[in-house]
This record gives C-alpha cells, sequence and structure tokens, in this order.
C-alpha cells in the first residue's frame, strides 16, 4: 500500500509544478490529507455497516494512517499559505502559523490513535470501530482549533 501512497503523491506533482510555491504548498498538504481521509475512511464505513468489515482492508487502512501519520508535516504550512492569504483554495487557519509546536503535537497524537488501531484493525469490527474514536479524536482536536468551517 505503500506503493499506492508513493504514486499518488507521484502524480500529484506534474499539477503541483503549474502553480507558483505557494499553491504547490496548498496542493500537497491537502494530497497529505485526503490520503489520511482515505484511510479513515475505509474504517469508518466498515464501522458504521456501510460496507461489510473486511479484516485485510481494515488492516490495510490502518498500517496506512500509520505510515501518514509519522510524516513530518511542517513544511506543508509554508507562510502566506492560509486561508486569508488563499480564502478559495484552502480551510487552514492563519492561527496555524503561531502554533505549529501544537500542530506537530497534535500529528503525535494521531500517530498514538493510528498506532492503537494498527494493533486491533484486523482482529474483528468491534475491536477496530473502538479504535476509531481515538483517531477521530485526534482529527477533531485539529480540525476544531485549525480548520475553517
Amino acid at each position: 500500500m505503500r506503493k499506492a501512497i508513493i504514486t499518488a503523491l507521484a502524480l500529484a506533482i506534474p499539477t503541483a509544478l503549474a502553480a507558483g510555491p505557494a499553491e504547490d504548498t496548498i496542493a500537497a498538504r491537502q494530497g497529505y490529507f485526503k490520503l489520511l481521509g482515505a484511510n479513515i475512511g475505509v474504517l469508518a464505513a466498515m464501522a458504521k455497516g456501510e460496507r461489510d468489515y473486511d479484516a485485510a482492508a481494515a488492516q490495510a487502512a490502518a498500517d496506512n494512517l500509520v505510515t501518514l501519520s509519522t510524516y513530518k508535516p511542517a513544511h506543508l504550512f509554508m507562510a502566506g499559505t492560509s486561508a486569508d492569504d488563499f480564502p478559495d483554495k484552502t480551510r487552514a487557519l492563519p492561527k496555524i502559523w503561531d502554533n505549529l509546536p501544537d500542530i506537530e503535537s497534535k500529528v503525535a497524537d494521531l500517530n498514538a490513535a493510528a498506532v492503537t488501531m494498527q494493533a486491533v484493525a484486523g482482529q474483528g469490527k468491534g475491536e477496530m470501530a473502538g479504535a476509531l474514536g481515538g483517531v477521530g479524536g485526534a482529527c477533531k482536536a485539529c480540525h476544531d482549533n485549525y480548520r475553517a468551517k
């Protein structure tokens, strides 16, 4: 699955090259969060019963979350790439740039929740769904403070 992540990022590069540095950074940041969301979406759909529980798919999504949450995204928060600078392109609130250590802390919290998910995702729907709250809580903690509605 790491190949899929690398391929998705590689496919985003030509699009990003057509833009300037700020737009490139926004596109890369959004790509990163879309990858997180895609994997969380697999787990959430299973937890909600919108998709049959599949231990292998749940484990793959959890493994991907761990991989993605070990990524150091600080470079994705280049100054001048907030919603104030690009209101039609991003929902990143300007206060992110005053609180980058908090962002790093929240990514570490996501990683801890992802590791917990990874340990149980393939063991059953109940175990996987139980761990999903920690992942969602880690995402919400950042969204509540740093993403425009």
